[in-house]
């Protein structure tokens, strides 16, 4: 065997540099990216430059979006979520951060292009030292009950947590499986809306972290600004890191109905009727829960959402609906725990729904309010769930509902033949909400709620679902209906001062006060547009 001849130096220190470059390379989106001295906090070891994460926190449940972050902060305590805000503050160069809860945006909200996504339910650890759902029912009245909540938690854990006091919180989303801090930054609306408005309005303090990287307590008592601010603000102003939720005592049986029509008038008339009783009226208390959807070919009365119907009734449902076009589902609610019939008789006399297409049924309160995840599920179960999902939600004034129901739902929705997915309509009352709040709503007592709750089946056939969003955006802008997006992402300034309305000057100078750097929520795109 022949000698071994040792390398020369120049080709060793030429093989080493090569080395070190690669691994540089490698790490490129830190040391570009973000300021090198963050290895200096105790924080570093949770902050994650690994290309598998970074792409994790890409993009949300729309996918739609995709916006790569420099990396992904696994806090362990609010500690973390301080100091990464305070340095990014008093840096030369600050950076994006955004809090991301289970990623349920549909448009990037969620997401920090070159800058740090903080991934919240990392929260929800052993570090905490107990639980971080704390129920107080000490209080005489009932209207001082409440539920200190970590706002990395999901709903659906704040309700079993509850229930074992015998308590809820007031107000629900649809689903459960969202964060506390994720809807109270938009508003976090359902059937209950017209009756306790929405989760924002539900809430008496909140813990914040401003954009300066200050830990604030406030309520509409203590630092009102930030906290009127930061409901329903996009997560502009802070990360809420805890809220105080209000509850009332929670019923054990819900009696659950869907009522069906194909007059839209009557189907409209109906709903405003039933949100404006007032709670004890002529001794009848009102319902609980009211919402409504379209019944078409492809957004039948049984999706994913709500599987109600049987399947004799739901065929029976679908030859109507290719009758009529469009058939509209009422679905109301009743709670109780021991009679429910004479009263849910005495509110549901008179409406004007089809003969004979009234369906009930009991349920727990659980299953009532968790009734999504069921559908979640199966549509998990057969690789449905983890596709694009191009939804849109409006709030439509009551005095056009009636137009939109001519240009959208006759016009626009059923010459398409390829909706997939639920199509949500309900009204709800402007008096529930708070317009100190940065929320925005239609300036009509009543205003309906549209959701067009519509998906892909596939990665690649989603374009036309968005254009149809385009179509309906257009329709409403050409008609002159002032509607008002929720859930909004707009691309340009211009659009944001629109959709604010009398509310911008004061949502811009509350920027300046809390978040002056324009660190917080840079997906939202409302100071980066």
């Amino acid at each position: 065997m022949g000698k071994t001849t040792p390398l020369p130096l120049s080709i060793v220190l030429l093989l080493f540099i090569s080395c070190l470059m690669s691994i540089i390379g490698k790490l490129r989106p830190w040391t570009s990216l973000l300021p090198p001295e963050l290895l200096s906090l105790d924080l570093a070891t949770r902050l994650h430059i690994d290309p598998e994460i970074t792409s994790l926190a890409s993009t949300d449940f729309g996918k739609l979006v995709r916006v790569i972050p420099a990396a992904v902060l696994y806090p362990l305590s609010l500690d973390d979520i301080v100091a990464l805000i305070r340095f990014s503050f008093r840096s030369s160069v600050p950076f994006g951060i955004a809090a991301r809860g289970r990623g349920h945006s549909v448009r990037g909200q969620a997401t920090a292009h070159k800058g740090v996504v903080v991934d919240m339910r990392s929260l929800d650890n052993d570090h905490n030292n107990g639980s971080r759902i704390i129920v107080d029912r000490s209080s005489p009245s009932v209207n001082n009950w409440y539920a200190d909540v970590g706002c990395e938690q999901l709903w659906v854990d704040v309700l079993h947590a509850t229930l074992e006091h015998g308590l809820a919180p007031r107000s629900w989303t649809d689903y459960l499986y969202l964060t506390v801090g994720g809807t109270l930054s938009n508003a976090g609306i359902s059937g209950q809306s017209f009756r306790h408005g929405p989760q924002i309005s539900n809430v008496y303090e909140m813990d914040v972290v401003t954009g300066r990287g200050e830990l604030v307590t406030c309520s509409p008592q203590t630092n009102s600004e930030l906290f009127y601010a930061v409901l329903g603000g996009l997560g502009q102003f802070g990360i809420i890191t805890r809220a105080r939720i209000a509850l009332e005592p929670a019923p054990t049986k819900v009696r659950w109905v869907r009522l069906l029509y194909h007059d839209f008038i009557a189907f409209t008339r109906d709903q405003e009727h039933l949100i404006s009783f007032n709670n004890g009226s002529e001794g009848i208390k009102g319902l609980d829960y009211v919402e409504g959807s379209l019944v078409m070919n492809q957004s039948p009365a049984n999706n994913w959402r709500s599987s109600f119907f049987s399947p004799d009734d739901h065929s029976r449902i679908i030859s109507l609906a290719n009758e009529h076009g469009i058939l509209y589902s009422l679905e109301v609610a009743k709670y109780y725990d021991d009679e429910v019939d004479g009263e849910l008789e005495a509110l549901l006399k008179g409406l004007s729904f089809i003969p004979d297409l009234i369906f009930a049924k009991d349920v727990s309160y659980i299953d009532f309010l968790n009734r999504v995840r069921s559908g979640e599920l199966e549509l998990q179960s057969q690789g449905l769930w983890d596709v694009p999902h191009p939804w849109l939600n409006l709030f439509v004034p009551k005095s056009r509902i009636l137009d939109f129901d001519s240009g959208a739902f006759k016009g626009i929705l059923r010459q398409n033949n390829k909706i997939s997915g639920p199509i949500l309509v309900y009204p709800m009352n402007r008096n529930k909400w708070d317009d100190r709040m940065s929320a925005v709503i239609p300036e009509e007592d009543i205003f309906y709620s549209i959701g067009l709750l519509l998906q892909s089946s596939g990665t690649h056939d989603w374009e036309h679902l968005e254009e149809q969003n385009t179509e309906i955006l257009r329709f409403c802008e050409k008609a002159g209906i002032k509607i008002k997006q929720y859930l909004p992402r707009y691309q340009t300034k211009a659009e944001w001062v629109n959709h604010f309305g009398p509310k911008w000057d004061t949502f811009k100078q509350r920027k300046t006060k809390f978040d002056p750097k324009a660190i917080l929520s840079p997906g939202q795109g409302v100071f980066t547009s």
